[in-house]
């Protein structure tokens, strides 16, 4: 029962951070700078990520992807063929949970309570999820958005110049969240919950 309803808490947790990923979509997150601009749905991925794993922060963007693909891609003809599209939702933003990759590194800097190896940890998955998801965006700006390029601009370095700009962006906003947040509620955030912890106590 207690395996039965630790897999239910983990769903409802990717579940709830993808909606909110997907809520903060509709922050405004542009820089001021043309095209670059600002994913702060990552702060809740890499939470998850580093709170519950690889799997789970990954299975979270992913959903965050399809949401954002049917809710605001289509709408906005940001999806110029299935290849491309598939390469800027559902990978670009399953990737942003490669963070998880640190998990037991960072669980177990948390429970020895080890405040350097946390933040450190931590900073490292925030650049992980950032530069994975960035990178997908490159590619496909490469390959699918040149024609957009400026004259006499390659294509690629285009491609670099807005996502590596949005990058930067997100990468440091999600490093001060995420540094605030491991400051202030590092154990309701970041240190999982068990079933045992939601059964009522007699």
């Amino acid at each position: 029962m207690s395996k039965t309803m630790s897999r239910l808490i983990v769903l409802m947790e990717i579940a709830v951070i993808a909606a909110f990923a997907m809520a903060l979509e509709y922050v405004p997150h542009k820089t001021g700078i043309s095209s670059v601009e600002m994913s702060y749905g990552l702060i809740p991925i890499t939470v998850l990520a580093l709170r519950r794993g690889l799997g789970a922060g990954m299975a979270a963007g992913l959903t965050w992807g399809v949401l954002d693909v049917f809710l605001i891609g289509f709408s906005e003809g940001s999806v110029l063929n299935p290849l491309q599209g598939f390469l800027e939702y559902p990978i670009a933003f399953a990737v942003a949970g490669l963070g998880g990759l640190l998990y037991p590194q960072f669980q177990k800097a948390l429970h020895e309570n080890k405040p350097k190896a946390i933040l450190a940890t931590a900073w490292l998955a925030v650049l992980i999820g950032t530069a994975a998801k960035y990178f997908c965006h490159f590619l496909a700006g490469w390959v699918f958005w040149g024609s957009y390029a400026p004259k006499g601009m390659p294509a690629w370095l285009y491609s670099l110049a807005i996502n590596g700009g949005s990058a930067i962006a997100t990468g440091l906003v999600t490093l001060i969240v995420v540094t605030v947040l491991l400051r202030t509620v590092r154990k309701a955030l970041f240190q999982p919950k068990t079933a045992t912890q939601f059964q009522p106590q007699h």
